[in-house]
């Protein structure tokens, strides 16, 4: 009896260390990086002559102003992204967003982000979309591309 319940304290230890190593996955973003989208469609909207550089990295670009980069899960995507982040101040705010889903299953967030860090850009933002594009900046009515 003594040795089954010690395969089973060990067990769960190991199934405990897995579980919690899954849940430490770190992401290329910190809380502070993340954009609230208020906050950017306040800046679209306010009089502020410097706006940030928002890039489209998810299907289709729908916020005002917004450059098209492409998904950035693939790999032609990065490099437009990497020739329109070229062009730009490496201290000027730059906001990614894709909004096809969810941040924990968004296949172009962490690639296209990592690359944004990666280029040195010391005001790197994420916007801030828990659902999607759609629940999270259109049905609030926040600018939109014409």
């Amino acid at each position: 009896m003594k040795n089954v319940t010690q395969i089973l304290a060990f067990t769960l230890t190991i199934f405990s260390a897995v579980a919690v190593h899954a849940q430490a996955v770190t992401e290329p973003w910190t809380e502070a990086e993340l954009k609230p989208t208020q906050e950017l469609a306040d800046q679209i909207n306010g009089s502020d002559k410097v706006k940030p550089i928002i890039i489209n990295i998810g299907p289709q670009a729908v916020i005002k102003g917004s450059v098209d980069a492409g998904p950035g899960s693939e790999k032609e995507n990065l490099k437009k992204l990497g020739k329109i982040l070229s062009k730009h101040d490496k201290n000027h705010e730059v906001v990614l967003y894709c909004g096809c889903c969810p941040f924990a299953k968004c296949p172009n967030v962490r690639p296209a982000f990592k690359l944004l860090k990666e280029q040195g850009f010391t005001q790197a933002r994420l916007l801030n979309i828990p659902k999607n594009i759609k629940t999270d900046w259109i049905d609030k009515g926040y600018p939109v591309s014409n």
